[in-house]
Parts: structure tokens; sequence; C-alpha cells
């Protein structure tokens, strides 16, 4: 007489299959971590063939899809071609989607790693990328080649999985998965994105940037009083942001955990023409992070009127305010609470302890899914904090035992809700 497997028995052999097959995981992040992605400049398609070259070698067949490269162009990048493999099994079941994006922000210096080597030192692999978010192109991959292992044993499976493999986080996604759904290429029921905790993020402030333009008249700066200083303008405009986040610490927090206030970063300024000139035009660019609560039509209302007249405290200075990104915040949709449940349960027994549930005052690609009404949730391989795996720092890096373990996790979730 034969028995079913139980769940605690399935979950066991998938565990086995990525304990066995770990050293191939490792070898296909350290592989994607070897192409760079450095966004700007953005040429990531390149990266994309890589991947794809790779995931033929797992029997996976990505489709390719190029953005038009004009579209590319205007939105200040090189080259993107976004993936999409899909593993279709037996009727009935939902199509649960697992994102993760490749482009990534430049290196820069103190590195003592090379950021593309994916070397590996002391359990941890380095390079940049290596946490966020090349390591849940691994993550996601391996767990759906786990969870097929055991169909091919013969556990039944209902619906289907997609990775999609995409290349706009860091510009804002409009020409990753924005671009996927925009096109009509894919409408999951479910979504697991790229993590970068051990947490289940549920929500996540949203983003305003801003290019603001300070117009003065250069002059001769022995003879001042004939121009008028552009920089003291933006002096003024800078001043009256602070301001704003003092205001914001005091009278505006969120009520959802892992979120605090909104802040405003003035992150890049650039003016002037030399020493000895005073400056007729400075321009600088601004983050303002929204909580969840807020109303982004309202926030970039106030932050204009606010730069305006700062600006017209200073006679004779005039702005030119263009918008660079508007990305809302990520609301949990009530449908995610089949995935939360259970990455949480099987965090729980893989991890040994009890798995938050958070918001995160970053912005993700995952608002777009949820836009769509898609419910979805943050959950792969990462460190205890962001800051832990120096994610867009020198020596970003992965310890290798969290990607063992969130691979885990997400082929234990992706078996419940698929078996």
């Amino acid at each position: 007489m034969t028995t079913t497997p139980s769940h605690s028995d399935r979950f066991a052999q998938l565990d086995a299959w990525i304990d066995a097959h770990f050293d191939d995981e490792v070898r296909f992040l350290q592989a994607l971590v070897q192409v760079p992605t450095d966004t700007p400049p953005g040429n990531n398609a390149p990266h994309a063939e890589r991947t794809a070259e790779l995931l033929a070698g797992f029997g996976f067949d990505a489709e390719k899809h190029a953005v038009p490269q004009q579209e590319v162009r205007d939105y200040g990048l090189e080259s993107i071609t976004n993936l999409i493999v899909r593993r279709a099994y037996d009727a009935g079941g939902p199509v649960i989607a697992l994102n993760a994006h490749g482009d990534v922000v430049p290196p820069g210096e103190g590195w003592t790693h090379d950021p593309y080597g994916g070397e590996i030192v002391d359990g941890r692999l380095y390079g940049r990328a290596a946490a966020v978010s090349k390591s849940d192109f691994a993550t996601f991959t391996f767990a759906t080649r786990a969870v097929e292992a055991l169909r091919s044993a013969g556990v039944p499976l209902k619906g289907g999985i997609e990775l999609h493999f995409t290349y706009d986080e860091e510009f804002g996604g409009e020409l990753g998965p924005g671009w996927l759904l925009g096109q009509g290429l894919t409408k999951p029921d479910y979504l697991i994105a790229a993590g970068f905790g051990h947490e289940v993020i549920t929500a996540h402030n949203g983003c305003l940037q801003l290019e603001v333009t300070v117009h003065g008249v250069m002059a001769h700066a022995a003879i001042p009083d004939s121009g008028v200083d552009a920089l003291q303008g933006a002096v003024a405009i800078m001043n009256a942001l602070y301001a704003e986040n003092t205001r914001y610490r005091a009278e505006i927090r969120s009520q959802v955990p892992g979120i605090s206030h909104p802040y405003i970063n003035v992150g890049w300024i650039q003016g002037g023409t030399n020493t000895n000139v005073i400056p007729g035009k400075v321009v600088m660019k601004i983050d303002r992070r929204m909580i969840p609560e807020e109303d982004p039509v309202q926030v970039e209302a106030g932050i204009r009127r606010l730069i305006t007249e700062a600006a017209a405290s200073r006679p004779g200075v005039s702005v030119d305010i263009r918008r660079l990104l508007l990305a809302e915040s990520l609301k949990p949709l009530p449908g995610n609470r089949p995935l939360v449940e259970a990455i949480c349960r099987h965090g729980a027994e893989v991890f040994g302890e009890a798995i938050p549930v958070s918001g995160t005052p970053l912005y993700t690609d995952v608002r777009l899914y949820c836009a769509q009404g898609i419910p979805a949730v943050i959950y792969g391989a990462g460190p205890r904090t962001v800051r832990e795996s120096n994610a867009k720092r020198a020596d970003e890096h992965l310890v290798l035992d969290d990607l063992r373990r969130a691979t885990k996790v997400v082929a234990r979730t992706l078996l419940e809700m698929l078996g």
C-alpha cells in the first residue's frame, strides 16, 4: 500500500533539493553579478541576454521583451530588455509572479572587493546587486526549480509561476514592470517581489523627485550688485526645504510599522561657471519621500508652492520646476493575505523565529502591480536590515545562508499556494 506524502514531508523534500543544488544557485548568482548593470548609464540588455542564456540551461525559456530604443533614450537610459519566464501547470490554480530587478546604482568608491567579481569570503558573496536584487533572480529561479522537481516526482501543481526579471527599478519601474503590465504581457493573480530583509513588506513610501532650476543673472564677482546670485536663491530654497523636514518630524507620522515620517533630500546640485563669477544658474534635484497616508497630488502642490515662495524671497531670482518621478506609495491589498500568512509561517519554520510584517521607507516596483489590482508582498534574500548588506554602498554583499533560507521559504510558499 502506498501513502501520500504529508505536507511536512513535501516541504522537507523541497529543502533537501535546495540544499543539494545550492552550489549551483551560488554559481548562478555569481554569473549575474559578473555582468555590470550600472544605471546610469543603463545599458542593461546584455545582462538580460546573459540571464536568458543561463535560464535556458535549466530548461526555462525566457521571453525577451525589448523596450523600444527611443522610449529608453527619452527616459535617459541606453537599453532595456525585460524577461518573462512562464511555467504553466494544471488548470485550477493561481498564477504567481516573482519579480526581481537587475538594474543597480553604480558601485562608487571604497570597495575592497571587485564589485563585479562575485567573490565569496567567510560565507558572504560580494558584488554590486549581490543583495539587491540579483540575489532574488537566484532565489526565485531555484525556488521554482525545486517546486518543479517535486512535480516531476508526482506532486500535482495547479496554476503557474511567472518569473519577471526587469531592468528599470532604479529609475522608477515604468519601463520595467510598468511596461510589461502596460503592454498587456502579464496579469498574474499574485506577486512576490525581491526583498531586502527578513521581514515581509506589505507597504512602502512613495517618492516625488523634482528638478529645480534657479535663475539669476551672471556677473563679475568684483561687481556683485550688477548680477543676481542664483546660488543665494538656491540656499533660500534649501533652507525652506530643510525646515520642512523639522516640521515633518514633529507633526507628520505614519501609522505603518517600519515607516516613520516624510523626508526631503537635496541629493544633487550643480551651478556656476567659475570662482570669480556670480552664479547665474543653479540646478538641483530633490527627493521627497511620501508616507502611505499622504496624497501625492497635495504633496507635490505643497512642495512647488514652498519652492516658489522661497525663491521669491530673493529679488530677481526665478525658478523652473520639472517633475522627474512620481512613484506612489504601496498600500496593502486585502487579497495579499494568503501570501503573507504562508511566508510568515514558513519563514518562522526555516529561520526559527517569527517573521514580522512591516512597511519600508524605500519605494519599489511593487506599487505598479498593486495599481493593477494584483495582491503583492516583498520578500526574498536579504540581511536583517538593508544597511547590514551595504546595499548601494561599497562592499555590498549577501550572506549565503540567507540566500539558502529565503529560497526554501519561497519554494514552500509556492508549493502551498499551487499544490
